[in-house]
């Protein structure tokens, strides 16, 4: 009894040694590089491979040890229901860990970011099938190796099918979502960091699910939209092309408004504005009420963001400038007064 204690004891110590002198090798291949794959590798697998590997030496030394045969089965069942969870958190790290790497070479922060947009989209939609996809096979292998529940774990394998029919009579809306954030993920009418208008919200998308897509609102509140609606409605993205952007600013004056000069105040505005990427600019008499003419200005920007700031910031700039030099041509309410006459 106590050689068999100090073997298993010498095996699962064997186990850990190997799992330290295996992560020593790998740290020390990324030690001199500015990589934080080593980093991410020790963060994913340390844990997982200090369980597994022990855990594949005891089932491949631990047969001859001296013990029952019934005791045997029992711990032949233990150890194989563990290293399959094992195997199946090992894959998951393994995709988690080609996300991060795969991902680290698209940065979405970057001004011009619509080809980083469209793989973050793409991976993290795949990754969660993948994920569900291995847990869905760990399941029904974990239930096979019992001899009393393996037909359970056979026809959650085989007979996926007539599972799938059932569930989606049951879960059809449900269903359809979750291939809707599929349809998103390949046909993407959306992506990660979007500037989109959605129920009459302005934002950008934050995330996207299988099932749902989170968007960030201007004032921090976050809008939980169903991916099918991305597909059954109409909304506006502002960025489904490029990142630029084209910013308006409307202001509602008086007809006696100098329209020339008003103009070329606009260029005075943006010409040394950081905001402003110098490509176009416009200001245009676009309408003509009964009571005031509407005056657009028009303005280019690297992104939303800047955008929004840089419309604010002409809108002020420009009633300013009205207001000091020209206040009777901001919007007035004529009047024609007479003497009444007596009947």
């Amino acid at each position: 009894m106590w050689i068999t204690l100090l073997w298993v004891l010498l095996i699962i110590f064997s186990g850990l040694l190997l799992n330290a002198l295996l992560f020593k090798v790998v740290l020390k291949r990324f030690s001199s590089t500015e990589d934080k794959t080593g980093l991410l590798f020790k963060t994913r697998f340390h844990t997982v491979l200090q369980l597994l590997i022990p855990l594949l030496l005891l089932m491949m030394l631990a047969p001859p040890l001296p013990i029952s045969a019934e005791t045997a089965l029992t711990f032949r069942h233990l150890f194989s229901v563990l290293s399959i969870a094992l195997f199946a958190w090992f894959l998951v790290a393994v995709v988690l860990t080609g996300r991060d790497v795969l991902l680290s070479r698209y940065d979405i922060n970057v001004k011009d970011n619509l080809h980083a947009r469209s793989v973050h989209t793409q991976v993290n939609v795949l990754v969660k099938i993948l994920v569900i996809v291995v847990a869905l096979v760990a399941t029904a292998s974990a239930m096979m190796v019992f001899e009393s529940i393996r037909h359970l774990g056979s026809s959650l394998l085989a007979s996926a099918g007539v599972v799938g029919i059932i569930v989606g009579f049951a879960a059809q809306r449900s269903i359809a979502t979750l291939f809707a954030g599929l349809q998103i993920a390949i046909t993407q009418p959306i992506r990660i960091d979007d500037v989109v208008i959605v129920d009459g919200e302005w934002g950008q998308v934050e995330e996207i699910t299988l099932t749902y897509v989170v968007v960030r609102i201007w004032d921090l509140r976050r809008l939980i939209v169903p991916t099918n609606q991305f597909l059954e409605k109409s909304f506006q993205n502002w960025t489904r092309i490029s990142a630029e952007l084209l910013g308006t600013v409307t202001l509602h004056v008086d007809y006696s408004v100098p329209v020339e000069i008003v103009r070329n105040h606009l260029y005075e505005i943006l010409k040394d504005h950081a905001l402003w990427d110098g490509k176009v600019w416009r200001l245009h008499v676009t309408d003509a009420g009964e009571r005031t003419v509407e005056l657009r200005a028009l303005m280019s920007t690297a992104n939303s963001s800047d955008a929004w700031e840089l419309r604010c910031h002409v809108r002020e700039e420009l009633l300013k400038f009205l207001q000091k030099n020209y206040p009777q041509c901001l919007p007035l309410l004529r009047a024609d007064v007479r003497e009444a006459k007596p009947c």
